[in-house]
This record gives structure tokens, sequence and C-alpha cells, in this order.
């Protein structure tokens, strides 16, 4: 990478997890568009761990400059594979997010969380694979949206997730993940104390394991739907701190 990429303010590459699509950064987008952060918020397929990373690994050769690569819930997963394979991400930013280490498999990792609930709100489903034959999804219980994924919005917020969401497959979970981003850049994390979906236990160990920068805040899983600014507070933060200075113009 040359110099004068290093000088740049870096993109922002929102990834969003499971049961989830670009618009839950809607609020974090609008404050760092504010700002005049370079900002995109691209599909995760939701497809498992390799097809997932080598997806969005793909969209960040194809970013201009450095970037730094934000996660939330399995998108964390995601984001610090596909750093890995390719060579513009500067800074990891995790939001209630998972930041596996190799070999570690995401299901064998939340079972042992004491906070989570959201293995009992998962719906089993099953989708056509391209062999002819079939494969499981989860989609979460439209009744126990609110209880176990967005505590912190209201009940007519939480129907719009649950009747919006996109399953995500079995693989994610059970795919092992590769050697991790996190080893080799600089991170920070938003953990949510009231999150009952990753779980705050294992978000939080997984980025004191990290070396990760954390802000710990009240709220729920999709703490970057209830409060945007500190999200993207935190964001601005990474932003500076591997870039250039945000905000100075216009």
């Amino acid at each position: 990478m040359s110099d004068e990429s290093h000088t740049d303010t870096p993109t922002v590459v929102l990834v969003h997890g499971a049961f989830a699509d670009g618009s839950s950064w809607s609020g974090v987008i609008e404050r760092l568009n504010r700002r005049g952060v370079k900002v995109t918020a691209p599909a995760n397929p939701l497809r498992g761990i390799e097809f997932d990373s080598t997806y969005t690994a793909s969209i960040l050769r194809q970013t201009s400059g450095p970037v730094v690569l934000v996660g939330h819930s399995y998108g964390g997963a995601v984001i610090s594979n596909a750093a890995i394979q390719a060579d513009n991400v500067v800074g990891l930013v995790f939001v209630a997010a998972f930041a596996p280490d190799e070999g570690e498999r995401l299901g064998e990792v939340e079972a042992g969380s004491k906070d989570s609930v959201l293995n009992s709100a998962l719906v089993p489903l099953q989708y056509p694979t391209a062999d002819g034959g079939s494969a499981t999804e989860f989609a979460i219980d439209p009744a126990k949206a609110r209880e176990a994924f967005a505590g912190d919005l209201s009940d007519e917020q939480a129907a719009l997730i649950a009747a919006v969401q996109r399953p995500i497959a079995e693989a994610a979970f059970s795919e092992p993940n590769g050697p991790p981003a996190w080893k080799n850049l600089p991170s920070w994390a938003v953990v949510a104390t009231g999150d009952k979906a990753a779980g705050t236990d294992v978000v939080r160990s997984m980025a004191e394991r990290a070396g990760a920068t954390i802000t710990e805040v009240d709220g729920s899983h999709v703490i970057m739907v209830s409060q945007p600014d500190v999200v993207a507070n935190v964001i601005l933060e990474a932003v500076a701190a591997v870039g250039a200075p945000v905000g100075a113009a216009g």
C-alpha cells in the first residue's frame, strides 16, 4: 500500500450479522455521512463462514484505499476471516460481535454462554442447494425476537425486525473459523451489557482476547439500532486512529 493511501480517510465497510441486512446500519450510516466518512454496507450472504468471508473479501479488494472493517454479531466472524484475504484493511470494529480464533465454531462457543438465550428462539428451516439436495438454515421465532434479539427496542421495531429477517445457514455455526485478522490489526469493540443473542459474556471475552479497545454500553444485541451515536463514535475513533482526522472539512 502506498504512503498516500495511508493518509487517506479510510472507507468504512459495515458487515451485518445473522437475521439482518444492510439497513440495520441505517442510523450509523447517517451519522458517518454527516462527518464526511465514506461508508458502505454490503449484503452478507449468510451462507456460511467460508462462503461469506470469501464474498466479503472480494468486496474489500474492489474498494479503493484503506478500509476500516466493522462487523455486527456473526458479521464479526466474517470480517475477521475476510480481512486476512485483503491487504487494505487497517482496522477492525466488533459491534456486539464474535471475534473467533482459528478452529473455533460459533455453535460450540455459543453453547457455553450464560447470557445468550438465542438458541431457544431459533426455528430450523430447509432451503434447496445447488446439487438438488437441501440444507438447514435458522430464523428467529417472531414471538421471541424482542426478548432474544432486540430487548431495548419498541414492540413495533422488534416486530419489524422479525418480519424482514434473513435466515442464516447452519454452516455459519458449524464451520471452523480460519486464522483471525485481529491478531495482526488494531481492533475496537462495542459490548452491549444486555446482549442475549451473542451473549455479553462471549462478546466481552472475545473482545478482551483480541486486545480490542472496548466500549461497554447498556443495551441489547442490536445496539447499532438502539444507540447509533455510541456505535458511530467508536467507528470514528477507529477511523481517526488509523487514518486522517475526520470532520475537519465543510
